[in-house]
């Protein structure tokens, strides 16, 4: 292990110091037959793909390349590219996190799941429900990385407590069944909404630089066409686990009241306070406002959206209410902290700032290849893709994002692959979302490598996973997930967007 990890080590040293000299190389020979601009873009983006794959420096480090490299190289001007970096959709992300910090520093996140696993309750199966339901709905709305590191502690607890009553080795299958199910359910939980992934809100900025004319996504349709993909999987994945895991676990499983007590450690956080009913208040505000903003048509079914009642209706987004909600946290007074609101400032120090920059550095990517012509040139060149079967190219879209996301950030892979699927979609005269709604899901789709998404690598941090557990699991969860996304993508998605 140590001999193989030093060759790792070595080989990511190694790509690391070579991505600038490529790109000086491309830079010099101008492989591309069109402009310098787009010769120039091409070297600066896989300067910036060795780097994310690398990961010697942050990520958000890389993503301010193209402020600096841009203008060098003619590519952009600092004033543009600098403004790609702020937009309704890093507020709107921004907003979310900040409801997810009034949450969390109120623990109105905890009462959340222990309610829901008082509900399932307490036999094998039920725990195991019990645990995915609660991580899958919080994911929908909190971060899934602080979701499963606030879920784990409480997992460990009850893993602990059965060890305790019938020993480690019997309780070992089962507790990689609840470990791996808490961190499958907060990906598949986060795929359903805008803010619930990173790469979600990264794929309306980069669709809407690419297509400024389109109608815009709203968190309404995308919760349409992406929450019945997350149930389906859900219910997949349990039954998986289950029938591997846990249906041998059941027949030997002793009743016994005091192992499990969701409901006493539900009563050991005492009567909501008035801190909790207000994070309530605004959390079911902010899904209701997300959600109704924008008018739904589907077939004959017509709902209208709350923005339509004023005269002005385009001028709010999804990033309006989401800071509306934020700011009122910041209004909102506390009863149990004198002089201090619902949010403080220095709790925004916990905001994940780098994974804003991230978003930044990705919108300024996809201008780029849209300013220097590269998207065209890559559009004109995939013509040949336009006799494909588009099935086919979904079905390739998804196999390459689910794969490769299990060696690279998904944030950095919807970064880098999206644009390049915007000129494909071009090239092959299909209608973009087709080729890149599933892409943006699949990067949320890595389940093999503890490397592959932050849940994996916080249950794997408990040491009581192998690799091989993961794999033998993953693997067949990931080929489940590119025919769910392909055949939904097909068959519903045209339905849902209108086209």
């Amino acid at each position: 292990m140590g001999k193989n990890q030093s060759i790792y080590s070595k080989i990511n040293y190694t790509l690391f110091i070579a991505a600038p000299i490529i790109a000086i190389l491309l830079l010099y020979f101008q492989p591309l037959n069109t402009t310098h601009s787009a010769n120039a873009l091409f070297a600066v983006a896989i300067w910036m793909a060795l780097w994310w794959a690398t990961e010697r420096v942050p990520l958000s480090i890389t993503a301010l390349l193209p402020i600096v490299l841009f203008p060098l190289l003619g590519i952009m001007n600092g004033k543009e590219v600098s403004s790609t970096y702020y937009n309704y959709i890093i507020f709107l992300f921004i907003g979310g996190f900040m409801l997810a910090l009034g949450m969390q520093q109120w623990n109105l996140h905890k009462r959340i799941a222990l309610k829901i696993m008082m509900l399932t309750g307490t036999s094998p199966a039920r725990i195991l429900l019990g645990f995915m339901s609660a991580t899958a709905f919080l994911s929908m709305w909190i971060s899934n990385t602080a979701t499963t590191m606030m879920m784990l502690p409480i997992l460990l607890s009850v893993i602990i407590s059965l060890e305790d009553l019938y020993g480690k080795k019997e309780m070992q299958k089962y507790s990689i069944a609840l470990l791996l199910g808490t961190a499958y359910s907060s990906s598949i939980g986060g795929i359903a909404t805008l803010i619930g992934t990173p790469p979600n809100p990264i794929f309306v900025k980069i669709y809407a630089i690419n297509f400024p004319k389109a109608p815009e996504i709203s968190f309404s349709q995308w919760m349409l066409f992406a929450l019945p993909m997350s149930i389906v999987m859900f219910v997949a994945i349990y039954f998986f686990l289950y029938f591997i895991f846990v249906k041998k676990q059941s027949k030997h499983w002793k009743q016994n009241s005091n192992v499990i007590n969701f409901e006493q450690e539900y009563l050991k956080l005492g009567k909501a306070s008035y801190e909790e009913k207000w994070m309530g208040i605004l959390f079911i505000s902010a899904a209701l406002l997300w959600v109704t903003r924008s008018s739904i048509n589907i077939g004959s079914f017509h709902f209208t959206g709350w923005a339509s009642l004023f005269p002005w209706p385009k001028f709010f987004n999804d990033g309006t209410v989401a800071m509306t909600i934020g700011i009122s946290l910041f209004l909102i007074p506390s009863k149990k902290k004198k002089g201090h609101k619902l949010l403080d400032w220095e709790k925004m120090r916990d905001l994940p700032w780098n994974i804003i920059i991230l978003f930044g550095g990705g919108f300024a990517l996809a201008q780029g290849f849209k300013t220097s012509g590269l998207s065209e040139y890559i559009g004109t060149s995939m013509q040949a893709y336009a006799q494909v079967n588009t099935f086919v190219l979904i079905l390739l879209a998804t196999t390459i994002m689910v794969f490769l996301t299990e060696f690279t950030s998904n944030s950095a892979s919807t970064t880098l692959l999206l644009p390049i699927l915007a000129s494909l979609a071009i090239g092959a005269k299909v209608n973009p979302l087709l080729i890149m709604v599933p892409a943006t899901i699949a990067a949320s789709m890595a389940f093999m490598l503890p490397v592959a998404t932050p849940p994996n690598a916080i249950v794997f941090s408990s040491k009581r996973l192998k690799i091989a557990d993961m794999m033998k699991v993953g693997f067949f969860i990931n080929i489940f997930a590119i025919l769910l996304i392909s055949l939904m993508t097909y068959y519903f998605l045209p339905y849902v967007f209108g086209f």
